[in-house]
């Protein structure tokens, strides 16, 4: 990976570590926690494309391991958000332009249902039915909500920062348009361009009409 990456990447994770664990963990909603370090790696993801989104998925999955107060085996999470780093680094368009939020929508719920299926699997596998106990009905159903939810706060500028960090001519075209991109906002309008450019052509066809009546005043007095 690129050095400005994991300069950005870095920091993010932690910070969305930090939240998710001193915050939104205290929370005590029904179901499942706000998944905020699966968010970050989404936003990543789609942006560094799926190499990256494996690596950063999986550093993000290991300190999560690691960080206190984690109760399960280290590398579980590491091997779940690799994966979905993986696969959400897939859906990157060729062009790096998203133009509309359905689509991230759509990868948002899929990641949130796909790694609470992954991460109940791989415990089923060494032995932690923990996922049975507590439903796993309503762990789906309760992460893809707050997933969802709380994804349009997060995933956007996350991808902002990182066309950034990548020094993307994309980036600052999508600053000045307002709004033809989804990290600077999920809908997509890219009326300005149209607009900048029927001005264009106003005054280009204005131009255009002086200049024939010039001509046809100039030729009354050569009469």
């Amino acid at each position: 990976m690129r050095v400005n990456r994991i300069l950005l990447s870095v920091p993010l994770v932690v910070v969305a570590l930090v939240i998710q664990v001193s915050v939104l963990a205290r929370l005590h909603l029904p179901g499942a926690v706000p998944d905020l370090l699966l968010l970050t790696v989404l936003g990543l993801a789609m942006v560094y494309g799926h190499v990256g989104g494996a690596l950063i998925g999986f550093g993000a999955g290991l300190l999560a391991d690691l960080a206190p107060p984690a109760d399960h085996a280290a590398g579980r999470y590491a091997l779940v958000l690799c994966v979905i780093g993986y696969l959400a680094g897939l859906v990157k368009p060729e062009t790096g332009q998203i133009k509309s939020a359905t689509g991230p929508m759509v990868v948002v719920v899929a990641a949130a249902v796909g790694s609470t299926l992954l991460y109940a699997g791989v415990g089923a596998l060494v032995g932690d039915t923990a996922a049975r106990h507590v439903g796993l009905t309503g762990l789906l159903f309760s992460a893809a909500l707050y997933d969802l939810l709380l994804a349009p706060f997060v995933v956007p500028g996350v991808m902002f920062l990182a066309r950034r960090a990548e020094n993307d001519p994309l980036a600052e075209t999508n600053s000045a348009s307002k709004g033809s991109d989804i990290s600077s906002g999920w809908l997509s309008s890219g009326t300005g361009l149209r607009i900048g450019g029927q001005r264009g052509g106003l005054k280009l066809r204005a131009a255009k009409s002086r200049a024939t009546r010039a001509g046809r005043i100039k030729g009354v007095k050569r009469l």
